[in-house]
């Protein structure tokens, strides 16, 4: 295989939360980060809570974007559903309609889509999976960024259909050789120890890079940053991860600030 060459290291970063799913401290996690993914009804959210969570986007000047997924309340959206792209591209755009509209009534405009869970992962080696959701993300609004995991099917089919996309990376999720996150539930794959989470986001961020369950050294472009905002200890994690990054030199602002 031949190597990738080491990624261009940018001393600015988005730092992104999944929120909205009705597990976490959202108000105090909100102004730790730059940008928001709000669950839209598929895995988790209702009208209240995109409606709450928007209003603390709006609050704290966050960027909010849409988190949709697979139709899956009773698995968090973390199991991958055999169905297919012409589902895939209605369940998206339902989902993205349904928080755009909510945010239209509290003067949000949404900056990005992120898929969530199973459907993420999916999208990351599909290329029917990435391209239905890239085309339905063009269809709906070609100024959305699609943000997506860093080198994958996704980001990939987003820069095909005109989009700009955002390769993102992960705080507390451990990678397999070929930079793809360990599936849940195997050794490795949440970094639960806050030391070695600050370790790998100074690695990405400062060097572009991160260390493989196998040792090896994956090269990574680090558009922005996700920290799971379902985590029990999300805002002592986030704290930590904003004062690494800033005592870094590594400005903290969203990704359409960067353009």
């Amino acid at each position: 295989m031949t190597p990738r060459p080491a990624c261009d290291v940018n001393p600015r970063i988005d730092f992104n939360c999944d929120l909205g799913e009705g597990c976490g401290d959202d108000a105090a996690i909100l102004p730790l980060v730059s940008s928001a993914s709000i669950a839209c009804g598929g895995h988790a959210g209702d009208e209240a809570t995109m409606r709450a969570t928007l209003r603390l986007c709006r609050a704290h000047g966050v960027a909010a974007g849409a988190h949709p997924s697979y139709e899956d309340r009773e698995h968090f959206g973390r199991r991958a559903l055999d169905v297919p792209a012409a589902e895939i591209a209605r369940m998206v755009g339902e989902q993205i309609r349904r928080l755009t509209t909510i945010a239209d009534e509290e003067g949000v405009r949404l900056a990005h889509v992120k898929p969530h869970g199973a459907l993420y992962n999916v999208a990351a080696d599909d290329r029917a999976v990435a391209d239905a959701i890239a085309a339905t993300v063009a269809e709906f609004d070609p100024s959305l960024v699609l943000f997506g995991l860093s080198g994958s099917a996704l980001t990939e089919a987003g820069a095909a259909r005109g989009l700009r996309v955002a390769h993102e990376v992960f705080a507390e999720r451990g990678y397999d050789a070929r930079g793809r996150l360990l599936p849940r539930g195997t050794p490795g794959a949440v970094i639960d120890s806050l030391d070695a989470s600050i370790a790998q986001v100074r690695r990405l961020a400062g060097r572009g890079e991160v260390v493989a369950s196998n040792g090896r050294i994956v090269p990574l472009r680090a558009d922005t940053l996700c920290l799971h905002g379902d985590r029990s200890d999300a805002v002592a994690f986030a704290r930590a991860v904003r004062g690494a990054l800033e005592a870094d030199g590594i400005a903290v602002v969203s990704f359409g600030a960067t353009a």
